[in-house]
């Protein structure tokens, strides 16, 4: 079934150029159960026994996330115990749009087969797929898109459970409005976190749940400590106007309550400007894009050359105490604003340790981070006595105006700290290096073994066996790529030629393994650890110009 839509656009000549948009539906679209009898599918994925020992749900059930519990609650959903999940088309869409990094979890959970992910094209199916209502949103529309294929499913999966309960599907969303009209559709719907506490076996997944706003409000104090951040459409006039300034802010490693800002296209005369003091930082953390408002000459001030480290005892109602200690200045002035609003959160998940509540059977806790640049963050978890000792990875779920340190939630322990293999594995996610075993896709680009040099490679290179060629590395080392052959010729001059080991012939530009290699960049070397590039395969063997052995150079 072709649908169509037909529009017209101005151009920039002053034209009218006629537009047609073409959407395909289909009726042959597999819903992915294995219990289903109608879909003629060849490997489902969504499996019969769906069961999660849960209080809510005793019954058999898949789960559909909104767009918004995706985003937000991802570490939960990378968890073992969480399977038999339908993301659909228009979910998947959103989140790549919206998170590049959420988006590649989601794609890596689906590709995990026993996760049992599956991906629903509902906006292809000629049943669950609708068109935009005039005056709904982008976000009401997809919101009903998410609802009509939910419906769908439960309406279709209706009879192909005979030996058992009926099996369900139960809409995982945090909108309330979302979970109205979803209960007026006779749909099973529970918001994320009611869900997440109702599994019996799994308490500890509690901690990995993010905050919601709600949440964020209940462990925060009445009195406001920060200045609201602007709306972007505010900001984005300020800088089209010159009234504000846009930049990267880099917060100080000496001092928690300094910061400066490089100003993108700022000029000479502001390039970098100096924040002072918690509220002008404004709730911003290392490396997110700010907004920044300069302050009056009369107020602008120099570098502080006090070392200032937050010992995460203040309370939020001590803020304002803490400008006193930026004192004595050094240097001269320079430009000084403040932050007035966020334009891009660089968020990660951050490595440190748990400082246990003096609070006896408190849940609330302060962890600070691994990297000082990073404030310290206040999470709730029920299992502190455990994780006391350990180091351990946080996300940040938000920084509520009303609270001296943003809120985030437990992801998960690294080990024992002091031990190699945990300093190593901080040190690892600390500076971002991609560490993690190369994925089935990667190695399935790998030459077939054994390998060997073919008369059609011979055709079209030059034979150098004949030279006396020496490696440059030291002895013991597996991946000899560099070597060296001096000669003298007949004329009395000496030959250099270096070799180096020929990876191109064993990666194709753009396939998976290039694209790994690209993304890591180099390998990466730590005390009796390496981190390679490319598969040991290539790195150690194939790559490696090893005494006596044939293999392909480039050599010049």
């Amino acid at each position: 079934m072709l649908k169509s839509k037909t529009f017209v656009k101005k151009t920039r000549s002053g034209g009218v150029m006629k537009v047609v948009r073409e959407h395909y539906l289909r009726d042959d679209i597999w819903c992915g159960s294995e219990s289903c009898t109608e879909c003629k599918q060849e490997s489902p994925v969504l499996q019969k026994d769906a069961c999660i020992e849960s209080n809510l749900c005793s019954y058999p059930h898949y789960l559909i996330p909104d767009t918004n519990v995706v985003l937000h609650q991802v570490d939960v959903l990378e968890e073992a115990v969480i399977r038999n999940v339908i993301i659909l088309q228009t979910v998947l869409q959103e989140v790549r749009h919206r998170s590049a990094p959420v988006y590649k979890r989601v794609k890596d959970m689906i590709q995990d087969k026993e996760k049992h992910f599956y991906t629903f094209t509902n906006e292809h199916h000629r049943e669950t797929f609708i068109e935009r209502e005039p005056g709904e949103s982008a976000n009401d529309r997809n919101d009903r898109a998410i609802r009509v294929a939910a419906k769908w499913y439960s309406e279709h999966l209706k009879g192909h459970q005979p030996d058992g309960d009926e099996l369900r599907v139960v809409l995982l969303t945090n909108d309330l409005g979302n979970r109205e009209k979803a209960k007026e559709n006779n749909l099973l719907v529970f918001k994320c976190e009611e869900y997440i506490k109702s599994l019996i076996a799994n308490p500890e997944l509690v901690d990995r749940l993010a905050l919601s706003s709600d949440d964020q409000n209940d462990i925060t104090s009445n009195k406001v400590l920060f200045a609201e951040h602007l709306p972007l459409s505010v900001i984005q006039t300020g800088i089209k106007n010159g009234s504000l300034l846009q930049g990267t802010f880099r917060a100080s490693r000496d001092n928690y309550l300094e910061a400066t800002v490089f100003v993108h296209g700022g000029g000479e005369d502001a390039t970098e400007v100096l924040i002072q003091g918690l509220q002008n930082l404004n709730r911003a953390v290392h490396q997110d894009v700010v907004a920044v408002q300069l302050l009056p000459q009369s107020q602008w001030v120099a570098p502080s050359s006090v070392i200032l480290q937050d010992e995460g005892e203040a309370k939020d109602e001590n803020a304002n105490e803490e400008e006193d200690k930026l004192q004595p200045f050094t240097a001269a002035q320079k430009p000084t604003g403040k932050v007035v609003g966020i334009i891009k959160r660089n968020w990660r998940p951050f490595c440190g340790m748990l400082n246990v509540s003096q609070i006896k059977e408190s849940t609330r806790h302060l962890f600070t981070p691994a990297e000082r640049r990073i404030p310290r963050i206040r999470i709730e978890t029920r299992q502190a006595s455990a994780l006391a000792g350990q180091r351990i990875m946080v996300a940040i779920d938000g920084w509520p105006k009303h609270s001296r340190y943003p809120n985030g939630h437990f992801v998960r322990s690294l080990g024992k700290a002091g031990e190699k293999d945990t300093e190593q594995e901080v040190l690892l996610l600390e500076h971002d290096v991609p560490h993690q075993p190369f994925s089935q896709a990667v190695l399935s680009f790998l030459p077939k073994m054994p390998w060997a040099i073919t008369p059609e490679d011979l055709e079209k290179r030059e034979d150098l066996r004949h030279l006396t060629v020496c490696s440059v590395d030291p002895p013991g080392c597996t991946d000899i790529d560099d070597a060296l052959h001096c000669r003298e010729l007949e004329d009395g001059t000496l030959e250099v030629g270096v070799h180096i080991a020929d990876v191109s012939h064993f990666i194709r530009p753009g396939n998976a393994l290039d694209s790994e290699a690209a993304n890591r960049g180099t390998t990466v070397y730590l005390c009796g650890r390496r981190i390679d590039m490319v598969p040991e395969l290539l790195s150690s063997n194939l790559c490696s110009l090893r005494s006596n052995v044939d293999r392909l150079q480039s050599h010049r």
